[in-house]
């Protein structure tokens, strides 16, 4: 089996800087790591890969630094990494990085599976994995939490759907995106970080893409721009409430109603 998984780096941090002109984050000098929901799709992709035996592709879009996460993935067990770079793909909404990294996989080589986390922690949209099964034109199966069998064909899968579990079996080539827990991630490996340490990393850039049309990538191929971004306002303030049980449920209640937190229903 060739699974394919898709791997993002993202701040260590939340104190991270704006680009007010277009609404990005500046990554440049900020400490990074691998985005955690990417974690348990690459434990996901190791486990199939010791059940079923195969290959295990990284492929990951960013600067020239996001190798770092792709060798953490080669301590961890990968066996192939490419990274998407190239200054024509910044600033890129969700479609536009999705379609990008559909380019990329196709220039990456074949596949029969592809593994995406749940989302990321820096854009938390969760909605790459299925608009990069769209553009692949494959089928895709999102919340995953178990993986029970696979064949040379198909897939069986759990979801883990908001008001029940579903089971279902997909048709390879497809693409899951995993929950938190599937598994629980390895630590890398000291002795595959020397094996490792010298294996190459290929660059995909525009010109390696069989669609090199720029106006498809980065801020030009986003038909989304982000309004306004700014971070969460922080507050120290404190209350201390004082008397009887009754009272003090009451005063919580009115508080609760007041500040919108509580709505009646119907």
């Amino acid at each position: 089996m060739k699974i394919t998984v898709c791997i993002k780096q993202v701040p260590g941090t939340s104190q991270v800087e704006i680009d007010p002109e277009t609404g990005v984050l500046k990554r440049d000098g900020v400490e990074s790591k691998m985005n955690p929901f990417d974690l348990y799709a690459l434990e996901t992709a190791l486990q199939l890969k010791q059940r079923y035996g195969g290959e295990i592709t990284v492929i990951s879009m960013g600067p020239p630094q996001a190798q770092a996460v792709i060798r953490e993935a080669f301590m961890m067990g990968a066996d192939h990494g490419f990274l998407l770079s190239d200054r024509k793909f910044g600033g890129a909404d969700v479609l536009a990085t999705s379609y990008t990294i559909a380019q990329g996989i196709r220039a990456a080589g074949p596949f029969d599976l592809i593994l995406c986390g749940k989302q990321t922690t820096d854009g938390d949209t969760a909605q790459v994995g299925p608009e990069l099964a769209e553009s692949l034109g494959i089928p895709h199966v999102t919340n995953v939490c178990a993986v029970h069998d696979a064949d040379a064909s198909s897939l069986t899968v759990t979801q883990d759907l908001p008001l029940h579990r579903l089971k279902a079996k997909i048709l390879l080539p497809c693409l899951i995106t995993v929950e938190k827990d599937i598994f629980e991630p390895r630590l890398p490996s000291y002795k595959l970080l020397c094996a490792t340490a010298q294996r190459e990393i290929p660059v995909l850039t525009l010109e390696d893409l069989s669609d090199k049309d720029a106006s498809h990538y980065g801020l030009n191929g986003s038909p989304t721009q982000v309004k306004r971004i700014f971070p969460p306002e922080k507050s120290n303030r404190q209350e201390k409430w004082e008397g009887a049980e009754k009272e003090l449920s009451e005063r919580l209640f009115r508080y609760l109603s007041d500040n919108k937190f509580l709505q009646k229903l119907g």
